[in-house]
Parts: C-alpha cells; structure tokens; sequence
C-alpha cells in the first residue's frame, strides 16, 4: 500500500511539473506610436530618461538592429497583426477618415495575431489606437479582438478632447464612449483594468495588445512633466522639451502597466514585447540616433525602432541580440510560444530560437517596406524600400531616383552607390519588382468606394 501511494504520489508530482512547466504564457504587447530610436534610454544616453521601458529591456532581451515593417502608423499595423507585408494584406498606406485621402483598407479573411491565439484558446483584446478601419468589417471585434476599449483613428487632434477633425472615435466595444482625460492616461488605466480582470480567471490565458498613440503628434503632456523637464534641463528648446516630457510620461504610464502584471501575479507568465510602428517625427523634435532621418523616410532613422522582448524564466536577463529582422516577427514567435504552428505563408519569422540561445534559421527573405500616399509629393503612388544581405534599394517618395546603400560599411547611409555598383542595383530592383508584383492582386480600397 505504501508502494502504491508513493508511485500516485511521485505521478501527481510528475503531472504537477509538467503541466507548471507546459503552462502557455500571457502576451501583452505595448505598441508606442513614433517613438524614435533615439528617444529612449536604452541605447545611449540622452536627455530623455524612460527607466521603466530601460527595466523591461535589462530584464529581457534588447534588439539592436530591428525595424518597424513601414515608415508610418496604419502599414506597421497591418503587418504586426498579420504577420504579412502591408500590401499584401491591403493596407500600403495611412486609413484616414476621409475616403479620398485614404490609402488601406485591411483585406477581408486575414487571420490576424487575435485570430491565431484565439485558436489556442486565448483571450484577446485591444486597448489603445487602432487605425486599421473605423467601420465594419474591419473594427476590433470583428477581426478577432474579444475585448475593445479605445480609439478607432489615426491620430487625436488633443489628447485631451480625443477627437479628430470633429469625431468622436472612442469606444468600449461597439458602443461609441466619450472619458475624461489625457490619452495616455485612460489607456493605462483601460489595460490595468482589464489585466485585473484576467487576473481572476486561472485556466484562460490571454493576448492584451496595448497600442498608445503617444508620442504621436499633437505633443501634449501634462503640466506637471513639462515644469519638471524644463526645471532640469532648461538649456533644452521649448520643443525638445516638450516632447521628452510627453516621452517620459509614456514612460511612466509602461511602468503602471507592468507594476499592474507584477501585483497581480501575471509578470512571471507574461511575455512582453515593447516596440515603436515607425521612428520619430524630427519636425516635432523626436530623436531617431544615430540613424538618418526619421517617419516616412525608408533611411533607417524612420525605421529602426526600439524593440525589447521580456519573458521571466525564459529569456536570460540582459540578453542583447543585433538579429535584423522586423516588428512583425512577434506574429509567429507568439503562435509558436502559444502551441500553434504559424501559418507557412507568413513573411514574418519566429523569434523563438534567439530565445533559446540558438541561431536563427539561414537567412532566407528580404526584408520589404511599403508606403502609399497622396498629396503633391506623392500623387497616391507608392515608394518603396528592400534590404538584402547588407544592401538597401529604396526611394523616398515615387518621383525620387532609387538609391543604394552598403548598410554594412555605410551605416549612416551617406554613400549613394547606385551609379557605382550597377550589378547589385539590378540584383535588388528585380527583388522589389517581385514584391510589387505580389501585391498587384490585393486591393487597398473597399469595393464600393
């Protein structure tokens, strides 16, 4: 008897083990809206200061080398929540409120990252800014999203009022809300509330993405932050200071968010991934070094962003990685940490063996980015952008000669080679060809517009 009640005993412990061990985690990710390279801590030092997205990078991994999938806000969304390069999925372009200056519109029938890990049995939600769609089909809940508290839009004409050009785009769900509050702060309190209600429920993961739309022009922090910066910088300009006080607001608001996960119990079985759609705007004093440039510029100042990936017990503290890959490479990385097989069509790749110490698979994709636009420097014409093994072709509005840059010894892209080395001008621009190619099938406009 003795025998028996050991061996149920060492079973239930082996059991115990392997299902603490087997548990799938949480994912949350928090989505900062052109937040530049340079304006944050991490990398170098400046006169911002974010010590709370600092912690979350020194307790996970810092990439060094990553970019967001395209130079502006709807494109970069599209491609996180899919997995696919934004014209394949109908989205080259910013949605915007009105049709004619409208340039996406998110393909029908994509699984989206919600999607995918509701498959797995996750909860989903989204909490923030989303601008993929401000009606149907293409709201937050009708594209996989059980939980929607935030805004429709591309941007807020005041943090404050959170209306843009007279609308009204907040919601809870379905249902049209009007909070009182700065932007920022609604957010946070938004996702809190809702990691506190996940907290009760033991036998559901989840899927929380947090996108903010700060620091998003208009530039708008609370007193308080701005009378604090300019008291101890005040040799900085009225604008710089203004946007580090609104950047270390963001900053404040991130450490509410993962002090929440932490309280509740979460932080262990979370993982997070921090990350920018796009590299900061320089006209509103936003900071990308030391990369050239900056939002809607394919130099890599308008698209390498920070991107930090945290998960206790899995990622060794302090991890660094130069892996050059791109912010929808957390689809598949979260598919496959969820139990699920990522879908072979992606674009994106899975993180998970830099996780594991190990090295990624042998190259095998270019890196592609997109953006369509109206106005006179644009005509509704896309430009467009590859890297492969080092080299960049890219352009930086349609009517502009391609350029062509060795990344490898020209980091700062200074030296203009396409005039040079005509043999790897060719070999690219046939590459960009086939990537245009792909998406000649994708509309990027609703049927009946």
């Amino acid at each position: 008897m003795k025998t028996s009640l050991s061996l149920l005993t060492l079973f239930l412990l082996t059991a115990s083990l392997f299902a603490a061990e087997t548990k799938r985690p949480n994912f949350l990710i928090i989505y900062t809206d052109d937040l530049g390279y340079g304006d944050v801590s991490t990398y170098h030092d400046s006169d911002v200061a974010t010590p709370n997205i600092d912690q979350l990078a020194a307790d996970g991994m810092t990439f060094t080398q990553m970019r967001a999938n395209c130079t502006v806000c709807s494109p970069s969304r599209a491609a996180l929540l899919t997995g696919k390069y934004p014209d394949l999925v109908g989205v080259p372009g910013v949605i915007r409120t009105y049709p004619a200056n409208s340039w996406g519109f998110l393909k029908p029938g994509v699984p989206t990252l919600a999607d995918a890990l509701k498959q797995q049995g996750y909860a989903t939600a989204c909490i923030g800014k989303w601008h993929l769609g401000l009606e149907s089909p293409n709201t937050p809940n009708e594209r996989g999203f059980d939980h929607f508290h935030g805004f429709l839009g591309d941007m807020m004409d005041s943090y404050i009022t959170h209306r843009r050009e007279g609308f009204n785009y907040m919601r809870l769900n379905q249902k049209e809300i009007d909070p009182q509050g700065h932007a920022t702060d609604l957010f946070t309190q938004f996702a809190t509330d809702y990691l506190q209600g996940r907290s009760q429920v033991k036998d559901e993961p989840f899927f929380l993405y947090l996108a903010y739309n700060a620091p998003h022009f208009p530039i708008e922090p609370p007193q308080a932050y701005l009378d604090a910066v300019k008291k101890s910088q005040p040799e900085l300009s009225d604008k710089r200071a203004m946007n580090v006080a609104f950047v270390q607001h963001l900053d404040d608001a991130v450490g509410k968010v993962l002090d929440s996960l932490e309280t509740l119990g979460l932080a262990e079985n979370t993982v997070v991934y921090f990350g920018s759609d796009n590299g900061g705007s320089l006209p509103h004093a936003q900071n990308n070094d030391p990369w050239r440039d900056g939002k809607q510029s394919h130099y890599d100042g308008g698209l390498k962003v920070p991107f930090f990936v945290r998960w206790p017990g899995h990622i060794p503290p302090g991890s660094i990685s130069d892996y050059q890959g791109m912010n929808f490479d957390v689809f598949p990385t979260f598919v496959q940490l969820a139990g699920g097989t990522p879908a072979d069509d992606l674009n994106a790749m899975s993180l998970v063996p830099l996780f594991e110490g190990k090295p990624m698979p042998p190259h095998t994709r270019d890196l592609y980015f997109v953006r369509r636009e109206g106005g006179p420097r644009y005509g509704g014409k896309s430009y467009q952008a590859i890297i492969r093994d080092g080299w960049k072709l890219m352009q930086n509005d349609p009517y502009s000669p391609l350029q062509l840059y060795n990344l490898n010894e020209d980091p700062q892209e200074q030296n203009d080679l396409a005039k040079t080395n005509r043999k790897k001008f060719l070999q690219l621009q046939g590459a960009m060809r086939l990537q245009i190619q792909a998406a000649g099938n994708v509309p990027w406009q609703p049927a009946n517009q």
